[in-house]
């Protein structure tokens, strides 16, 4: 993987869970990591608007130097913007291998509150974005893949095996299914016969959606489950135990016609672990 890790980072406590995220990234994947801030000001004919963006360009510059202490041997950067912040991240996603968001947890509840700006990215950037909470410590469990064997995108694949030789962690493949839609007219003992054929035919899908996979990776333990259930249920559960759940997203040509689908949707405001939202054509 080429280019950088590229962090947004505003002072706020997510940002800094964002950036010590990043550099450890950075630090597996031998790439440089980039502080990104965006800040639309300074308007000078607003009284105060020079200090304050003065204090914002100095703690950028000391997190940029605490970062090269957390960090030895990883080529830090950083740069400050007078943009909008959803337009300069989006612009940082066209050559950044990574782009890394800090969100904010929701108090007791487990999960993310997601910003319009976060959101927004999340949806439009061209490279993989992970979500990064603050207050969660990376656990020692498995990187865990949403897989959808209608779209096996391998963006998707590479990034999660990737992710788990960097950390030399198992990687758990996820594939939720559900029996053909009108089957539940039907009488117990037919539903029952075509459930198993369709699991049947599910998990034969799954293992050669996944054989090419294991081949580039035979370092990487690999579990595969095919769960029964609804997509967005199943993998926020599958993800209590995860260090990392990595999630597709279709990229689409149009602008207009990005979006987050209600899987991402769901992880990135009820997963409490990093959510990687990948981009596929």
């Amino acid at each position: 993987m080429t280019g950088s890790v590229v962090v947004g980072f505003d002072g706020s406590p997510e940002s800094l869970a964002a950036t010590e995220w990043a550099a450890r990234e950075a630090h597996r994947r031998g790439l440089p990591v980039e502080l990104l801030q965006a800040w639309p000001w300074p308007k000078h004919d607003v009284v105060g608007s020079d200090q304050s963006y003065q204090r914002a360009l100095n703690r950028l510059a000391e997190r940029e130097a605490e970062l090269g202490t957390l960090a030895p041997g990883v080529a830090v950067s950083s740069s400050s913007v007078t943009t909008d912040p959803a337009e300069a991240l989006e612009g940082a996603a066209e050559r950044a291998a990574v782009l890394v968001l800090g969100s904010r947890g929701l108090g007791t509840l487990r999960g993310f509150l997601v910003g319009s700006v976060s959101q927004e990215v999340l949806r439009r950037a061209a490279c993989p974005v992970v979500l990064v909470r603050a207050g969660e410590e990376e656990s020692g469990g498995p990187v865990t893949v949403g897989l959808d064997l209608a779209r096996p995108a391998d963006p998707v694949l590479a990034f999660a095996f990737e992710a788990a030789a960097l950390r030399s962690a198992p990687l758990r493949v996820v594939h939720v299914w559900a029996p053909p839609a009108g089957s539940e007219h039907m009488s117990y003992g037919a539903i029952g016969g075509l459930e198993g054929e369709v699991s049947a035919g599910e998990r034969a899908d799954l293992a050669e959606a996944l054989e090419s996979w294991r081949a580039r990776h035979p370092e990487v333990a690999v579990t595969a489950d095919l769960v029964r259930g609804k997509p967005a249920v199943e993998l926020v559960a599958a993800a209590a135990t995860a260090r990392l759940l990595v999630l597709g997203r279709r990229h689409h040509r149009m602008p207009r016609r990005h979006h987050l689908g209600p899987v991402a949707h769901a992880a990135i405001h009820h997963v409490h672990c990093p959510v990687a939202v990948v981009p596929y054509d």
